[in-house]
């Protein structure tokens, strides 16, 4: 096997020293471009740690993904999701979470670190109803840094290049029936998926 990085000084020798512009653009709270570059976004990514592991988890809205409930605080409701809880039982856990902000077209990625917790308050439940419709918990999200990160994986992935890659691709039935040696998933699941997402965007069934 190759031989590992042990430490961190010798990482820095590796790479030298990070330039001032990636220090200097770090803020602590929402500021006025930063509130516009976030409000903007209606997808992220959020990360957390517990005693499992790490989970990285996609998190989108019909509108801006998160809400501000004042400068050093961030709101995402929990909407329906696949039970598995894994992101929530980490923040139950730990707190620590990670979010990267991004919006299509935008090479610009934004990223906030920072601690969380959940609430199951029935005012800020309240807050993101949609018709009748209520989160199951929202996860308040205390800012500890935000900056923009270097556009250049976006550059080198073409991302926004609007080209469509998934011919051939796996479907989730075909992986299902993979893991599960046919007992599950295939061609009923894949079918099923589209109308059942469809009933169950923000929340389970009636």
């Amino acid at each position: 096997m190759p031989e590992p990085v042990r430490t961190v000084e010798a990482l820095e020798a590796l790479y030298g020293q990070p330039g001032s512009a990636s220090l200097r653009k770090v803020a602590n709270r929402m500021t006025p471009l930063y509130r516009k570059w976030i409000m903007s976004s209606k997808f992220c990514v959020l990360t957390t740690v517990g005693a499992g592991g790490t989970d990285g988890s996609p998190r989108g809205d019909a509108g801006p993904v998160v809400t501000e409930l004042d400068p050093e605080t961030l709101a995402m409701p929990d909407w329906r999701g696949n039970n598995r809880l894994d992101s929530l039982r980490n923040i139950v856990e730990d707190g620590r979470v990670s979010l990267m902000f991004m919006v299509p077209g935008s090479n610009t990625v934004v990223r906030l670190n920072g601690r969380a917790w959940l609430t199951a308050d029935a005012d800020m439940l309240q807050r993101f109803a949609r018709d009748k419709h209520l989160p199951r918990t929202v996860i308040i999200i205390r800012i500890g840094e935000i900056y923009t990160q270097c556009a250049r994986a976006l550059l080198r992935s073409g991302t926004w290049s609007g080209t469509d890659e998934s011919a051939g691709l796996p479907t989730p039935g075909e992986i299902l029936a993979e893991q599960t040696g046919g007992e599950e998933g295939g061609k009923p699941y894949d079918d099923a998926w589209g109308p059942r997402a469809a009933r169950t965007m923000w929340s389970d069934p009636d």
